[in-house]
Parts: structure tokens; sequence; C-alpha cells
């Protein structure tokens, strides 16, 4: 089975499952390389309290880890929604290869806010399963409202 951009798309969902069914915010990542998950992540900001703690920098960690170096640009980050402006910037030093991601966040994404965050030579990809990733993000706020 050839993999593709849905069924990562579907692991970085499969994250954001597991941050909401501890209480955080829906947003799940995973970073490939050459075909295989070497890094996930789901948001932990309310567990570890700590504001840095989203799924984007668990998800890039663990692939830093993975490879044994900082740099990444052989590698997808796969995230359910838009990163913000740290994550971004995070991407962008990381020298990831590109990002995909599902629905965009528009009050806090990094393309409204810093569109060139990210490193020059990365590559990027939206709206993959971007329904399925919204309706995680909406569903979860509706009903804690």
């Amino acid at each position: 089975m050839e993999k593709d951009d849905n069924f990562y798309m579907r692991q970085a969902l499969a994250e954001a499952m597991r941050a909401a069914e501890a209480g955080e915010i829906p947003i799940g990542a995973v970073v490939v390389c050459r075909g295989d998950i070497i890094g996930r992540g789901h948001n932990l900001t309310e567990t570890l309290r700590d504001v840095t703690a989203h799924a984007e920098m668990q998800a890039l960690t663990a692939a830093a880890e993975a490879l044994g170096g900082k740099y990444l640009q052989e590698c997808t980050l796969y995230v359910t929604v838009e990163p913000c402006v740290m994550c971004a910037g995070a991407l962008g030093w990381s020298q990831v290869g590109r990002v995909v991601f599902g629905c965009a966040d528009e009050k806090r994404g990094y393309q409204h806010y810093a569109p060139e965050a990210l490193h020059p030579k990365t590559k990027v990809a939206a709206g993959i399963l971007e329904d399925e990733c919204r309706r995680l993000m909406q569903d979860f706020f509706r009903r804690r409202r």
C-alpha cells in the first residue's frame, strides 16, 4: 500500500483525538522521513502547564531525537491545524522540507502574521482532510462552551 498525504494526516488526526481525550485543544502532528513516522505529538499545554507544548513542537523534538540532529530537510510535518507563529519559527529553524496542514487557523495561523517564518525552501500544502480537521476543532470548542 502506498502511503499518501491523506494517510499521514489521518495519523495526525489520531494524535489530535488523543489530545481531545485528555482535555487538550485537539491538534495533532506527525513527522515523516522517507515514508516512516519518526515523530508524533499532540497538544500538551494543559497537561504540562507549558504554553510551548504544541503538537508540532512535540513532534519536532521526537523527530530530531530519532534522527540524531536538529535539521529535518528530508522530512514532512503533517499537522491538523495551520501552525502558529511560534511553531512556524521552529519549523523554519529545523529547515523541515515540507509542511502539510489540514485546516487554516484564521486567528493564530502563521500565514497571517508571519508568512515568511518557514525556511525559504520549505514546501507547503494545505487543505488535506480539511473538513475532518476543522470539524474536530469545532466540535471540541462547541462542547466546551
